[in-house]
């Protein structure tokens, strides 16, 4: 009797944000003549020529667009002529056996006709440690040969596997990420912004807290939540409701390193000067 119920509590929430999304959303674009082209949220690199790290979000493709969005990371070193994208793509497992995918494109292209939500943007000279930290972080990630839309592990995965690992990012993930509580084994670990801690079964059930997002539940993969940081009110579907928009570019200093300040502040004196 209790399981019974539960299928219809699920199937209930599922047509629910069902109906929803097919009216916030449209899905009929064909992918294969969607735009790809960029949003004009990503800086030149000819004009731009310091370390940049972007993380974008925008609706995914066909009728998973009603649920959830892809997400990505484009990191650009400083002085490079073109960024590279960072981002997990389910349909390569059965051509290459392996998910992740690292190449040149546009970093804030649209993805298959819809407009990315920039979620994260760090500039300046220390951005090219963070760098060199995502890149280690994308090598790391620990489920490159598999992948399942829902729960996960997916695109969302990747990217809350990566900005766990660098925490500077702070991103929110939106509720509509899909994936970005998949844990797999373990059911404790820091936010997707590094800023809290959560608790999740499977990408299934659980609960998170953080600085940046707030408090969330999830239940069966959907996203219930509240963000009093910016005062708003997330779901499923929809997404965020409150004050948002595209995040703003953050300039980090130089990484400033310990040795070299010390040996600039204080030369070295021979034996020799010491004795004159």
């Amino acid at each position: 009797m209790f399981a019974t119920k539960l299928r219809w509590i699920a199937l209930s929430v599922i047509g629910t944000v069902f109906i929803a999304g097919c009216i916030t959303h449209s899905a009929g674009r064909d992918w294969r003549t969607a735009s790809r082209e960029p949003a004009g949220l990503a800086p030149s690199p000819a004009t731009t020529p310091e370390a940049v790290v972007q993380v974008y979000a925008a609706r995914t493709v066909s009728w998973r667009g009603y649920f959830g969005v892809h997400t990505w990371i484009a990191t650009k070193p400083s002085h490079a002529d073109q960024f590279t994208v960072h981002e997990v793509i389910g349909y390569r497992l059965k051509r290459t056996g392996n998910v992740v995918v690292v190449h040149h494109r546009p970093a804030d292209g649209y993805w298959f006709g819809a407009r990315p939500e920039l979620l994260s943007d760090l500039r300046g000279e220390g951005v090219d440690e963070i760098i060199g930290r995502i890149e280690g972080a994308v090598k790391r990630y620990p489920y490159p040969d598999k992948y399942h839309a829902w729960p996960g592990p997916n695109s969302n995965t990747f990217v809350a596997f990566v900005t766990r690992e660098v925490p500077e990012l702070r991103v929110d993930l939106p509720p509509t990420a899909i994936g970005k509580d998949y844990l797999g084994l373990n059911p404790l670990a820091m936010t997707p912004s590094g800023t809290g801690g959560q608790l999740n079964l499977f990408g299934l059930a659980g609960v998170l807290v953080g600085v940046e997002e707030g408090v969330e539940v999830n239940l069966l993969g959907l996203t219930f939540g509240l963000d009093p940081k910016s005062l708003s009110l997330k779901l499923p579907v929809v997404g965020r409701i409150g004050p948002g928009g595209d995040a703003d570019p953050v300039i980090l200093p130089p990484v400033i390193n310990p040795d070299t300040t010390a040996a600039n502040a204080a030369p070295a004196v021979s034996v020799g000067d010491a004795a004159e």
